[in-house]
């Protein structure tokens, strides 16, 4: 009798915080990241200074994204991601609110699903440079499934304000 290992799938994380200690609330996700079941960061970028986006009177985001090697399924890392934020005091209030910590799953190997839950590719990140910069830093050849090559975006988000502060 043998037990398969189930299949591990690369999937990347944006990780962002405007309030309280947002250096400190990512990095200590980083490290609850990797202690999910079957999952390992493989890939943090440099944290990233962005202003916000939407709701515009609030602090400057720090912003990163990281890559895990992961054998949960898309809403099984959904779920895990949303109880991360809860343990770093996040509260959904209004959208685009300041916030603790928002960890958001961009894609999950090649899946593309929508659900009422979980759309993947994440709808709005090829229009983001708070998630494409830090993105191809750690994977310059990623495809974002249905839409192509990540870095390809860069030029239409280079308007957007955003500075790389420091290693994660």
């Amino acid at each position: 009798m043998s037990s398969a290992v189930p299949a591990r799938t690369r999937a990347y994380v944006a990780l962002g915080a405007n309030i309280g200690e947002p250096v400190r609330h990512l990095r200590a996700a980083v490290v609850d990241l990797n202690t999910l079941p079957g999952t390992t960061v493989v890939a943090r970028s440099s944290l990233y200074r962005s202003a916000p986006v939407g709701l515009l009177d609030q602090p400057d985001f720090i912003n990163a994204v990281v890559s895990v090697d992961t054998t949960l399924a898309p809403l099984e890392l959904l779920h895990a991601l949303l109880a991360i934020e809860a343990r770093h005091g996040r509260v959904r209030s209004v959208p685009n609110a300041p916030r603790t910590l928002d960890l958001d799953l961009l894609l999950h190997g090649d899946t593309t699903m929508t659900s009422p839950e979980l759309t993947l590719p994440h709808p709005r990140m090829h229009e983001r440079a708070f998630v494409l910069l830090p993105l191809v830093e750690i994977a310059p050849d990623v495809v974002l499934p249905g839409l192509g090559l990540a870095h390809g975006f860069l030029p239409a988000v280079a308007s957007q304000e955003i500075a790389r502060s420091e290693p994660m």
